[in-house]
């Protein structure tokens, strides 16, 4: 739980309502700043490359310090939100996963203990669902690619298995393999311009793979949380 803190005015004001705070690591690193200057680390990739359970072991791995963001198109589907086929209804679902993934950012970061914030996918995912040109997405959204890429510190791609074995459907994505593999490129390509483009190739062994992608979130900590 931690306290909110608006500015108005007459400067900033904290409030006395309370809220729950997002996740965040389950370690103590032994920091003991109570203030971080918090920079966005995405996990993306496409589907079934093992990103939740990945996500879900660095919660065990990395310190208090650390908050995750949930994807936001679990919460959107999960939560009711009608799958219309079409380009009006794929276009609506995009635009809806962007707005809750941008809030859910700026709600990590307004923690102030938070030395970096996790995101299950970030902002430009979106675009490899998105059925039209990137700029009418970027017009919808009120931003641009290159606004976008600026936001993130880093980016973790973790790719869609090879072999069928590997791959599984889940209740929000029903991607075929191809399909999956397909979206898994696209999205690859979008975040290719980034400066720090971390690639975690698929592995026979999950563990190996997702040892590789906490090494990575670990690197990118504040130096007094390592």
């Amino acid at each position: 739980m931690w306290m909110v803190v608006w500015r108005n005015s007459k400067g900033y004001t904290v409030s006395s309502w309370m809220m729950e705070s997002l996740p965040v690591g389950t370690h103590s690193c032994g920091c003991q700043s109570l203030r971080h200057r918090a920079k966005l680390v995405v996990l993306t990739g496409g589907p079934g490359g093992g990103k939740s359970a990945i996500l879900e072991l660095a919660r065990l791995y990395l310190c208090r310090h650390v908050v995750f963001v949930p994807e936001a198109a679990s919460i959107v589907f999960g939560g009711g939100f009608p799958r219309v086929p079409g380009t009006a209804g794929l276009q609506a679902a995009q635009r809806a996963i962007f707005r809750i993934q941008r809030e859910m950012e700026e709600l990590a970061r307004g923690n102030p203990e938070a030395g970096m914030v996790v995101c299950d996918r970030g902002t430009i995912d979106g675009l490899a669902y998105w059925p039209g040109k990137p700029d009418a997405f970027f017009k919808s959204a009120g931003t641009t690619m290159e606004a976008e890429l600026k936001r993130y510190s880093a980016i973790v791609h973790i790719a869609t298995p090879a072999s069928s074995q590997q791959y599984q459907k889940n209740n929000i994505r029903h991607e075929s393999l191809p399909q999956a593999r397909k979206i898994d490129t696209r999205i690859s390509e979008l975040w290719a311009p980034h400066p720090h483009n971390h690639k975690v190739s698929s592995a026979t062994d999950f563990i190996d793979k997702a040892t590789v992608a906490i090494q990575i979130l670990r690197d990118h900590l504040p130096k007094c949380c390592r």
